[in-house]
């Protein structure tokens, strides 16, 4: 077990059991999974950017990433139906906890002028969802090996019901919301 879910368990589920009253411990909100996405639409025609987008996304996140294919053709944006358009990585358990971990205390900080996230990109359903605009905030990534930078969305799946839940349960696991 990592550090983090152990935290969750200790700490964070009986703070939370308490705050909001619930009746009974599955009512806890907990962290379902992290989704971390990367749009590449400008790879359509160069697979070896998609390949290195893959290999930096497999570097972030300690798993293999997948490709996302497009679902619509659009004449518009020269797409045709199941052109790769993007990667992602679905992260649950150890891994997912460790991601967070290095996300909150290593990478975020490293943001030049860095105040604290966002607190108000809540869904509305108790998800969170973050955007980085480049990947080189995070150590595995060398520098001088990238071609182009690329941003990333980091989606927080959590079980909460409400955007009031799910914020506190982020804040107690760290996460630096603004204030």
């Amino acid at each position: 077990m990592t550090r983090l879910s152990e935290y969750y368990k200790n700490d964070v589920a009986p703070a939370l059991m308490k705050k909001f009253e619930y009746k009974s411990v599955m009512q806890i909100p907990k962290l379902d999974k992290i989704v971390v996405n990367v749009g590449a639409g400008d790879c359509k025609d160069n697979s070896k950017a998609m390949d290195a987008i893959l290999k930096d996304l497999g570097a972030i996140t300690g798993q293999k990433a997948i490709t996302c294919k497009a679902k619509k053709s659009v004449a518009n944006f020269k797409l045709r139906e199941g052109m790769v358009i993007g990667a992602k990585v679905t992260l649950r358990g150890a891994k997912m906890y460790e991601f967070m971990d290095r996300l909150f205390n290593i990478a975020l900080p490293r943001v030049r002028d860095f105040r604290g996230i966002n607190p108000n990109a809540f869904d509305g359903r108790g998800n969170y969802s973050l955007g980085l605009k480049e990947q080189l905030i995070f150590p595995e990534i060398d520098y001088d090996k990238i071609e182009k930078l690329r941003g990333m969305n980091i989606c927080f799946i959590t079980t909460a019901q409400t955007d009031e839940e799910a914020r506190e349960l982020l804040t107690l696991m760290g996460a630096p919301f603004e204030k």
